[in-house]
């Protein structure tokens, strides 16, 4: 078994073969050479996959998503962080990572905000004297903060996976997001200072004004949703559906940017990407069922038991195996296979889940822009035209910045739990 659900995937991946058919696979063959189980079995899981309401929230915010990237809202937020900035020393760079935060308060999609950013301020920070290596990287690394960031789809998968409450998970994830949002726009200061980057004019209350009044609408859109599911005016998945119709609203009517046909192409683009997460929903679930009926995650807890190890270094271990995952799989299938291998132990050292689910998501943020297979490098380099080493250089420092932003959040649980201890 161990060759079949451990080789044989590995092996598959390195080939390139997609995500879902490693798992499929892996399973199958197990099913046919090692264990006899019926193959009924495997369609029964497979579709059971779906049989959760959160998932209709993962279709819904990206649709959002990709209606606020088609409408140009999220230009309009990349504008408004422009104008906040001022004078601050590497205000281009720094607004860059205040857009990314923006976007990702509205869709949470990390690769929707890498192609805006990457298309309206990839020229502006090379002008600026970034260079294109820095720029690049900058990109491809601030579009992890909309991973953590809530809404998120990543969180959204945890509370599945780990049974956990995604209101809960998606108000751990504010702080986390923000420090690391502070962290990279407090490296590039310091990057600007040494290298005498200036700054992109002053603030001036007229611009910053006329910014805001044409963001207003982008701005309110995270406020109702967010602000919604905790007063208790709906669930995480109608606020997904909420998010869609607010987006639609804005870009027909008010912002008037975008036609009923263009819609239904945006409709068309988020159906195809859901459809790429739901298949691998659907596949994980069957390697997570394999897994739980053979008995590996008790085998798992026994065995870190026998180990007696502490929390503190079962979570610097855990970090390490995590950001090594994150490198070769998305959050996505990285989260719903080792989830409900890692929260059962996590719980049993008496790590709280909400906690453990903003580190394991913040990991695997990191992962997005991390050699050799983060999405965000390929995304930022299809944008940039930029060869993919050159983003590899580039991108290096700011996983170093994130890093010790993870190890502050791993080690300062406060970060992710004050902010939900009256839900």
């Amino acid at each position: 078994m161990i060759a079949s659900l451990a080789i044989l995937p590995l092996v598959l991946l390195a080939v390139g073969t997609p995500i879902f058919l490693v798992f499929l696979t892996a399973v199958v063959v197990t099913m046919m050479f090692v264990l006899p189980l019926p193959p009924v079995a495997l369609q029964q899981v497979l579709f059971g996959g779906f049989d959760n309401y959160a998932l209709l929230a993962i279709p819904f915010f990206v649709f959002a998503g990709e209606l606020m990237s088609t409408s140009g809202i999220a230009n309009r937020l990349i504008n408004w962080a422009m104008a906040m900035v001022g004078r601050v020393p590497g205000s281009l760079g720094v607004a860059t990572v205040g857009a990314s935060t923006a976007i990702g308060a509205i869709s949470g999609s990390s690769v929707a905000a890498v192609a805006a950013m990457g298309k309206t301020l990839y020229p502006k920070l090379v002008d600026a004297g970034y260079g294109k290596a820095r720029a690049g990287g900058l990109i491809a690394s601030s579009g992890a903060i909309d991973i953590a960031i809530p809404p998120s789809i990543a969180m959204i998968l945890y509370g599945l996976a780990a049974e956990q409450s995604i209101p809960r998970l998606f108000i751990a994830g504010v702080l986390p997001g923000l420090l690391m949002a502070l962290m990279l726009a407090g490296f590039i200061v310091i990057v600007a200072v040494r290298n005498r980057i200036p700054s992109q004019g002053r603030f001036e209350p007229g611009i910053a004004f006329k910014a805001t009044k044409d963001a207003f609408w982008a701005l309110l859109m995270p406020v109702f949703v967010l602000g919604g599911i905790y007063n208790g005016w709906f669930s995480p998945t109608e606020a997904g559906g909420f998010a869609c119709v607010y987006a639609i609203v804005v870009a027909l009517f008010i912002y008037r940017t975008m036609t009923l046909r263009e819609v239904v192409r945006a409709a068309g683009n988020a159906a195809m990407l859901t459809g790429q997460i739901m298949i691998i929903v659907a596949a994980a679930s069957v390697i997570t069922w394999m897994l739980t009926t053979q008995g590996v995650p008790q085998a798992i807890i026994a065995w870190i038991n026998a180990l007696q190890l502490t929390p503190f270094m079962f979570l610097l271990a855990i970090n390490a195996v995590l950001l090594v995952i994150g490198c070769f799989l998305d959050p996505t299938s990285a989260i719903l296979v080792f989830a409900p291998l890692l929260v059962p132990i996590a719980v049993s050292l008496g790590i709280d889940p909400i906690h453990f689910g903003i580190v394991m998501t913040v990991n695997l943020a990191i992962g997005m822009f991390t050699p050799p297979f983060g999405l965000n490098i390929f995304v930022a380099q299809s944008v940039t035209g930029l060869p993919v080493h050159a983003l590899y250089r580039g991108v290096a420092p700011f996983v170093v910045v994130l890093i010790l932003a993870l190890l502050i959040i791993t080690y300062v649980p406060a970060l992710s739990l004050a902010l939900g201890q009256s839900l």
